[in-house]
C-alpha cells in the first residue's frame, strides 16, 4: 500500500476538511479559447463544482469548502487565506491549460517546488505557465503592497519562494500521483506528468495542496471535452475517485499508528520533543525538509517518526515547539521514554 508523509495532528486523526478552487472567475476569465468564447473559469467551476456534490454524497462527514460558488473574482491571496481558516487538510485548485501552439495536449498534476532545469526547454515553459497562473495578482488593487512586492512577471521574484520549504511536500506528491493515475483513461488522453512549480495558491496554502490542468483550452480535441458536460462529470468523477483513494489512505495509515494521549508513569531516560511528521520511507536527516534540525528518528514497525526539539527537560521542549509550529503547523508535542513514544499536550 502506499503510504506517504503524514502530520498527525491532535485534533483530528482522519480528512475531515477538504478545499477545492476552482481557478480564476470574475473579471479574470483565465484562459480563453482561439475563438474567444470558451473560458477557463467557466470550465474550472463546473467541474470543481460536481467534484464537492460527489464528496459530500459520499463522505457526508467530510467538511467540503469551495474558494467559489459562482462567476466572481476571488484573490489569489483570499483563496489560500480560505483554505488556511477552514482547517484545511487537503487543497485541489483546478485549472485548464492554454498555449499559443494548438498542438500540445493533455494533463498534469502541480506541487509546490523548483520549476525544472533553466538549461531545459522544460524550465522555460514551465515558468510560462506559473506567470499566466500567477498573474491574476496584477488584476487586484494595490498589489504590490498586498503581496509584499511579489512581482509574478519576473522569474526573479519565484527565488525566495523556492527557498521556502513546503512540509507537506511527500504528501502533496502522494495526491498528485494519485490524481495522475486516475486521470489516464479519460476523456483528456495525453499525461503529461507531474511538476514542481513556484505557484503562490500552493505556497501559501498550509496543507497537502495539488494543482490540477485539465487539458488546454487552446487544443480542439481537449477544448471539444471540455465543452462537454457529460466528459466534465468524467473528471469531476475521476478527482473524486482519487480524493477517495488519498483520504483511504491517509485515514487507515493514522488509525494503524494512532496512539491515545495519555500521562505514562515515570521512567528513567525520559525526554521531550515535537514529532513533525511520519513517514514509510526513510529520509536522510541532512533533507531540506528539516529545514537545519537534526532530527530524532523512531521506528515502529514500518513507520519512521521524526521528531526534532528534543530535550530532558520539557519547558525547553515546549519552548523550542513554539518556534517549530510556525515552520510545521500540523506537528505536537510528544514524550520519548523506553516504553515509547507518546503524545501529549
Amino acid at each position: 500500500m502506499l503510504l506517504g508523509l503524514f502530520p498527525l495532528r491532535s485534533e483530528t486523526l482522519k480528512l475531515r476538511t477538504v478545499v477545492i478552487d476552482a481557478g480564476h472567475g470574475g473579471k479574470d476569465a483565465g484562459a480563453v479559447s482561439k475563438d474567444k468564447k470558451s473560458y477557463e473559469k467557466t470550465f474550472t467551476l463546473s467541474i470543481a463544482s460536481t467534484l464537492a456534490e460527489k464528496i459530500r454524497k459520499e463522505f457526508p462527514d467530510v467538511k467540503v469548502v469551495m474558494t467559489r460558488t459562482t462567476d466572481r473574482f476571488v484573490e489569489l491571496r483570499d483563496r489560500a487565506e480560505i483554505a488556511n481558516k477552514a482547517g484545511g487538510q487537503l487543497f485541489i485548485s483546478v485549472h485548464i491549460n492554454s498555449s499559443v501552439s494548438t498542438s500540445p495536449n493533455g494533463y498534469s498534476v502541480h506541487i509546490l517546488g523548483q520549476s525544472s532545469n533553466k538549461n531545459r526547454d522544460l524550465f522555460a515553459y514551465n515558468m510560462d505557465v506559473v506567470k499566466r497562473e500567477n498573474s491574476v495578482i496584477l488584476l487586484e488593487d494595490d498589489y504590490s503592497t498586498k503581496y509584499q512586492g511579489f512581482d509574478p512577471s519576473d522569474e526573479q521574484s519565484y527565488i525566495f519562494m523556492t527557498l521556502m520549504q513546503n512540509a507537506h511536500l511527500e504528501q502533496s506528491l502522494l495526491v498528485a500521483s494519485v490524481i495522475s493515475e486516475k486521470l489516464k483513461g479519460g476523456p483528456i488522453k495525453a499525461d503529461r506528468g507531474i511538476w514542481q512549480n513556484p505557484f503562490y495558491v500552493l505556497w501559501k496554502t498550509a496543507m497537502p495542496a495539488v494543482l490540477v490542468e485539465l487539458g488546454f483550452i487552446s487544443n480542439q480535441n481537449d477544448l471539444s471535452n471540455l465543452k462537454q458536460e457529460s466528459k466534465r462529470e468524467d473528471l469531476a468523477e475521476r478527482l473524486f475517485q482519487a480524493f477517495k483513494d488519498y483520504k483511504g489512505i491517509y485515514d487507515s495509515s493514522l488509525d494503524i499508528h494512532h496512539e491515545e494521549e495519555t500521562t505514562p508513569p515515570v521512567t528513567a531516560d525520559v525526554r521531550y520533543g515535537t514529532q513533525i511528521f511520519a513517514s514509510s520511507r526513510s529520509i536522510d536527516p541532512s533533507d531540506e525538509m528539516f529545514m537545519g534540525y537534526v532530527p530524532t528518528v523512531i521506528n515502529i514497525g514500518s513507520l519512521n517518526k521524526y521528531i526534532i526539539g528534543v530535550f530532558e527537560s520539557e519547558d525547553e521542549a515546549r519552548k523550542a515547539n513554539q518556534e517549530i509550529k510556525t515552520k510545521y503547523p500540523g506537528c505536537f508535542m510528544v514524550r520519548l521514554s523506553s516504553d515509547g513514544v507518546t503524545r501529549f499536550k
